[in-house]
């Protein structure tokens, strides 16, 4: 059950990653504060949200599922939306650097990332699994990679600050219409 859970772990963790790596793109100097705080926030979440599903399992589980492509679309294409404006603002680098760590910022984010991981956490409950074991392997496995994606996206990123962050924007926006169309059965994968 370990490799299944290390498998789950990588799994729900790669819209954590993408995104990262999209936030990444939007600052010019990305330090270890800031790429604590998104692993925090990610991994916090990702150890969260399928807790929480556990625990909600059957009560719950038939309205999350139907709705949540529709939270997971609009949150990352406000997002996206936010940064491909944001690019074409006048330069207020250090109050955006700073900003686009704080918690209005991060939250809605690390909500979006994770709402697939609650619906994996009511699997859970159907399981037999160590619930405790399992969102500490999500929590942290989710944590890195988002820390790792912060670096690889500011690698590229700050050598094109501008074209970078409306990449980065279209890539949240592009990330939510892939789960919104694969829930509504229109790609063919």
């Amino acid at each position: 059950m370990i490799v299944e859970i290390l498998l789950i772990a990588v799994s729900v963790s790669m819209d954590a990653f993408a995104v990262s790596i999209g936030k990444g793109l939007t600052v010019k100097h990305v330090n270890g504060r800031q790429r604590a705080s998104v692993g925090l926030w990610f991994g916090g979440f990702q150890a969260l949200f399928p807790l929480l599903g556990y625990f909600a399992a059957s009560t719950f589980s038939k309205y999350v599922t139907a709705v949540d492509h529709w939270i997971i679309f609009a949150l990352l294409a406000l997002i996206g939306g936010n940064m491909i404006r944001e690019a074409f603002l006048e330069d207020e680098e250090n109050e955006h650097e700073t900003a686009a760590f704080d918690w209005r910022h991060m939250l809605p984010l690390a909500i979006a990332t994770s709402i697939d991981a609650f619906a994996v956490g009511v699997s859970f409950a159907f399981m037999p699994i160590n619930i405790v074991f399992a969102v500490v392997v999500i929590g942290v496995t989710t944590g890195l990679f988002s820390a790792v994606g912060l670096s690889i996206g500011n690698v590229f990123g700050s050598r094109w600050q501008k074209p970078a962050q409306v990449a980065g924007g279209l890539v949240l926006i592009l990330i939510g219409l892939k789960v919104l169309l694969e829930h509504l059965g229109m790609l063919p994968w």
